[in-house]
């Protein structure tokens, strides 16, 4: 919830404890954007004005989707800004291979395989440490593959509650990089329904939906979303970098462009 940049103190507006998530109390996700056709693509903008939730600096950021032949979708994030300010944006959108009302029972018998060799460890509170760890003998050891629910109940939430599983950024590469790389892959072996990942960024947050509620939330077509019905693979950078030296830096400064490049390949 709070952090500095170039000698000054920001305290942000913060919405999970003493702590800034998504943005802080209207992130993007609760703002109206403009939409806008771009040949074969939809493009979505917003103008987030100098002081919103406490970020220094006029943001301007698009969005762009675009759908390929090869059933890959391309989101392609920018922005610019007036004055240095963090930017990490990331695409929180939740998948389930069974089906999107097929809750944790088809979200277990997923195979997740994640190309990372390390993880940012986090507190009780969920939040970095600042250290850089390997994964070799931990539950985040995810490159060979593994059925999702022989691994998700071995990692433990936060302080004093019942809610299990992953929601840990993991180390793809430990510097920024131009060119897209394979990030994860994903199947359901059931239905052989398979998601791979590509991203230029240098860490994944993994998450598998331990803070959606336990009873449920009305879902599309009469479905029931609930605990561990979902999961998210969100391309970014490392949390809190900004309060972490060891991280790769994310302040974005005026006259550059932050881009990040994300694709989503599904095959059947």
């Amino acid at each position: 919830g709070v952090f500095e940049v170039e000698g000054k103190m920001y305290k942000l507006a913060r919405n999970n404890g003493n702590h800034t998530l998504h943005g802080g109390l209207v992130g993007f996700d609760k703002q109206n954007w403009i939409a806008s056709e771009e040949q074969d693509s939809v493009v979505f903008t917003y103008l987030s004005a100098e002081g919103e939730e406490g970020f220094p600096g006029s943001l301007v950021v698009s969005v762009k989707y675009k759908l390929t032949e090869e059933n890959i979708l391309l989101i392609t994030m920018q922005a610019i800004t007036t004055r240095p300010t963090p930017v990490n944006l990331a695409n929180h959108a939740y998948f389930n291979l069974a089906g999107h009302g097929a809750g944790s029972e088809g979200l277990y018998d997923h195979k997740v395989t994640i190309y990372a060799d390390w993880v940012t460890p986090v507190n009780e509170q969920l939040i970095p440490t600042g250290e850089i760890m390997e994964v070799d003998g931990t539950p985040f050891d995810l490159r060979s593959g593994g059925r999702l629910g022989d691994v998700i109940f071995t990692v433990p939430g936060t302080e004093d509650t019942d809610n299990p599983g992953f929601d840990h950024n993991l180390v793809i590469t430990r510097t920024k990089q131009k060119k897209m790389k394979l990030v994860s892959a994903v199947e359901y072996p059931p239905k052989n329904r398979q998601m791979k990942v590509f991203s230029n960024q240098p860490g994944v947050q993994f998450y598998t939906g331990n803070f959606l509620p336990r009873d449920g939330m009305a879902g599309k077509g009469g479905a029931n979303y609930s605990f561990h019905g979902g999961f998210c693979l969100e391309t970014q950078n490392f949390p809190d970098f900004v309060n972490n030296p060891g991280f790769p830096d994310g302040i974005l400064r005026p006259g550059e462009i932050y881009t990040h490049n994300m694709a989503l390949k599904f095959n059947v």
